[in-house]
């Protein structure tokens, strides 16, 4: 992939035949903002690529910023000896060197009018270089966080533009010779952005770093939206929880018997018994209301006259028998008292007497 970095000039000196010289920073180490249509993703907007010193210094590198041709802004294509005739403007010296964060070069210009555009204040380097990039999230030294990464990095020209990506450092002229003219103030390259829907004039730098920011608040605006989707999520799931709990408790609370609801059901129980008992005279502790009315259902009538009958009709059978037991008085009369030993009455001697009768019947009879 093609892509270019930018830096500034060093001292400079102005040779008798009008060449302009320096040693220069021309390239950096670090993260730099790159637009997607730049790195080739137009889905984004902005991408933050990561130059590691490892790859930026690499000898192979090193290599191929020596004697490289500087041009005046970028071409449109790689330069090679086809085209190095309209151009170049100059060239790189043979040594480079580290200079901290940044790469030192020697420059030669040697086009008139570059000389010309250099002292008007066209004092940026950009350079021109391909490289591979490798897609991956990840967080640089310093802390800034970076979408790709750049390695075999390989230069090609280095051109002389407005603004740069490697910042106002990178730059050519940081000291004029004291014989020549202060240039004017250096010209910037323009262009109008919105922010918030009102148009903004900025450089590119100023562009990208607006995009950046631009970028990140729309994402920090999908995070919150999705942290407040997620909040109201929690928050009706909990609600309804609750509503289920109280709802639970509501239900366990209409089951609550009241003294007299207490009373009623003893009573009813009571009568119950009374009533069964009336009717088979039994054992009934220990079984439900429903299990009493088939226990009393099947001594009378047998299993066979509730086979495969509801719980409805048994209790409906059970009534009958029922009503039937509390029409009979003599029938109720001895269930009640079948079950207490019988009170013997004095018979003031009667059975005695009518023993003895019997016994000498018997004897005459003999």
């Amino acid at each position: 992939m093609r892509i270019t970095d930018t830096v500034l000039l060093g001292d400079i000196a102005l040779s008798d035949a009008g060449y302009l010289e320096t040693v220069a920073r021309t390239a950096r180490t670090g993260v730099q903002l790159y637009l997607g249509s730049e790195v080739g993703r137009p889905d984004l907007r902005v991408v933050n690529v990561y130059r590691d010193e490892a790859e930026v210094f690499a000898k192979s590198s090193l290599s191929t910023f020596s004697k490289i041709p500087i041009t005046n802004d970028h071409p449109a294509k790689p330069v090679t000896a086809a085209n190095w005739k309209d151009v170049a403007v100059g060239t790189t010296g043979d040594e480079v060197l580290r200079d901290g964060e940044y790469l030192k070069i020697g420059l030669k210009i040697t086009d008139g009018a570059a000389v010309k555009a250099v002292q008007a204040g066209k004092r940026e380097l950009s350079v021109g270089y391909s490289c591979e990039l490798q897609w991956a999230d990840g967080i640089a030294p310093d802390g800034t966080p970076y979408q790709a990464r750049q390695t075999n990095i390989t230069a090609d020209h280095v051109a002389i533009v407005q603004r740069g990506r490697a910042g106002s450092r990178a730059c050519i002229g940081d000291a004029w010779p004291t014989d020549s003219q202060t240039p004017e103030e250096k010209p910037m390259t323009l262009k109008t952005v919105t922010v918030d829907g009102i148009p903004v004039e900025v450089t590119d730098q100023g562009a990208i770093v607006i995009a950046t920011l631009q970028q990140r608040l729309a994402d920090a605006g999908q995070k919150l939206t999705a942290a407040e989707a997620g909040h109201a999520t929690a928050i009706a799931a909990k609600d309804a929880e609750l509503a289920k709990k109280d709802a639970a408790l509501d239900d366990l609370k209409g089951k609550q018997l009241t003294d007299a609801q207490l009373d009623a059901r003893v009573k009813a129980r009571g009568d119950l018994i009374a009533d069964a008992k009336a009717i088979v005279d039994a054992d009934y502790s220990g079984k439900s209301d429903a299990e009493i009315r088939k226990a009393v259902v099947v001594a009378k009538l047998g299993d066979a006259a509730i086979a495969g009958k509801t719980e409805a009709y048994i209790d409906a059978r059970f009534d009958i028998l029922r009503d039937e037991a509390h029409k009979d008085p003599v029938r109720r009369h001895l269930s009640t008292t079948d079950s207490n030993p019988r009170q013997q009455t004095a018979d003031h001697g009667q059975s005695a007497y009518e023993q003895r009768l019997s016994n000498a019947w018997k004897g005459e009879a003999k």
